[in-house]
This record gives structure tokens, sequence and C-alpha cells, in this order.
């Protein structure tokens, strides 16, 4: 059997909205609003609104549309963080992989300039 093999990495993505929030307030809210795992970045919390629709579209248009990131500054990775006393979420450290660091570097300084911190 001849099987050929192509790798093809996402070439672009599309981020619609970021925002920087508590770590608590981004654990909360993808706790309610259905999401199954955080990343952890080299220090960055985040949470990723990737609609299933957004790799139908990146497969027919080549662009992987984000709905939305949602980050904080979280210095120490822990693989499960505690929402809410027996809720718990999974953290996935994605720093080694080539799209994640891209990803966190694109929504710290977009277009050259840093991002004003909200408390």
């Amino acid at each position: 059997m001849n099987i050929t093999v192509k790798v093809s990495p996402s070439r672009k993505i599309v981020v619609h909205g970021v925002d920087i929030r508590s770590p608590e307030n981004i654990t909360w809210c993808a706790v309610t609003g259905g999401i199954t795992h955080l990343f952890w970045i080299d220090g960055y919390l985040l949470c990723l609104e990737i609609y299933p629709k957004s790799f139908e579209h990146e497969m027919a248009k080549g662009a992987l549309p984000i709905s939305h990131v949602c980050y904080a500054p979280f210095p120490k990775y822990t693989p499960v963080i505690e929402v809410k006393k027996g809720t718990e979420i999974p953290v996935v450290d994605a720093s080694d992989m080539g799209i994640f660091p891209k990803l966190l570097k694109a929504i710290l300084k977009p277009k050259g300039k840093a991002r004003k911190k909200v408390h």
C-alpha cells in the first residue's frame, strides 16, 4: 500500500477579540461557558474560544478564526486549577508547541504596542 502523508500546519490565525482578565475570572468563565481546558504558555494562562465551524473554515480558507482569547499573567504552571470547591479545569502546558507561543506574542504586543493591564 502506497500512502502519502502531508503535514500542513496552520498558516494564519485570526483573533477577533482579546481581553486581559484575572485568572479567577478566566477559570470561572471557562467552566461556565463549557470550555474543556485552558492553556499555559510561558507564564500566561489563556482561554481560547474556538467554535467547531472554525475548523471547517480553516480547511476551506486556510485561516483559523479564534473568536476570543482571554489571558492573565500566571507565573507557575499547574496541570489543574480548582475553580470553585469541587470544580476543576485542566491546564495544558503549550509552551513547547510551535503555534501557541506565536499566538501569545501576537496578543501581548499587537501592532508593536503593549496592551494596557486591566485590574
